[in-house]
């Protein structure tokens, strides 16, 4: 016995291991809007290929993960996975070291993915749970040694869509709230991002999974994130692979045009290589895509 689970400790990442001795903070400190009693229970699978993934969140938490000189800048991070799963850890855990090693106070964000059986709408639950994360970040910044005014939003895949969403829709926050905590993320840093919903450049999972297999033509545009862009959008970091089979790379085409068009300022780079979910190593290239954001941090004065 003592055999099959020293096997079975060391065959787990030692990300999501790690992960465990973080502080974890649960998003709400009362009921969770848009929540209804369900038989629904959390599920944490381990991949074959060692990675981890989360299904049928409850609870959303905030993992906390501090560097060891912080620089008074945080970040939120949207794990991927179609709107299904999170993808808890290559984008989760291990971003939130590298980004330590910038200074930078890390939040990984576990948020509720939709689901009619425990949530009375489920089109705006995850969206929900960003912006409870900006609040509480934001409300808590002296505790956790951050500039309430220096929060961003990372998100990779569907969290890309996420991130994306709560960065161009805070002028009306989701839910009922008596908060005037500003929801708008100071920086947005999207890898493969899902952004659109209409037909010809969805990711089919994604939207079907948010708002349905046959949303209403308001629905796919109020999601098409490209269509939300205004010159209130923060400034906006891009990565992604253009032999992207999943997600197409039109996606943060259309995002990045939008915001030329509204003068929001943005940086793209894309790689000819890659595909689709590589997280923080393109195996297909020597540049790192982390370094060139670390880059982009610096220059908007956010790593200073």
């Amino acid at each position: 016995m003592r055999a099959f689970l020293l096997s079975v400790l060391f065959s787990i990442p030692s990300s999501f291991l790690m992960a465990q001795t973080q502080p974890v903070i649960p998003l709400y400190s009362g009921p969770i809007p848009a929540s209804k009693a369900s038989k629904v229970q959390e599920v944490v699978d381990k991949q074959a290929n060692g990675s981890i993934r989360i299904a049928q969140v409850i609870q959303p938490t905030l993992t906390v993960y501090k560097p060891a000189k912080a620089n008074g800048t945080a970040i939120i991070i949207c794990p991927g996975g179609g709107y299904a799963r999170l993808a808890i850890d290559h984008e989760g855990y291990d971003v939130a070291k590298r980004l330590n090693e910038m200074g930078v106070t890390a939040f990984v964000l576990k948020y509720r993915l939709p689901n009619d059986q425990s949530q009375v709408d489920k089109s705006i639950a995850p969206l929900l749970d960003a912006q409870q994360a900006i609040r509480m970040v934001r409300q808590r910044a002296t505790e956790f040694g951050i500039n309430a005014a220096r929060v961003g939003l990372m998100g990779f895949s569907a969290g890309g869509h996420l991130a994306s969403t709560a960065g161009t829709h805070f002028a009306k926050p989701a839910g009922a709230t008596n908060d005037n905590t500003s929801v708008r993320p100071d920086f947005l840093m999207l890898l493969y991002p899902v952004i659109s919903f209409s037909d010809t450049l969805m990711h089919a999972g994604s939207r079907a999974n948010l708002i349905g297999e046959k949303p209403s033509a308001g629905q796919i545009r109020l999601y098409s994130n490209e269509l939300q862009v205004s010159a209130q959008t923060p400034p906006t970091f891009l990565v992604h692979a253009a032999d992207d089979q999943t997600v197409k790379v039109q996606n943060s085409l259309a995002f990045y045009e939008a915001c030329l068009h509204h003068q929001v300022p943005a940086e793209m780079h894309l790689y000819p290589q890659g595909g689709h979910g590589f997280g923080m190593l393109n195996k297909t290239t020597k540049d790192n895509w982390t370094d060139r954001l670390q880059n982009w941090l610096d220059a908007g004065g956010w790593l200073r």
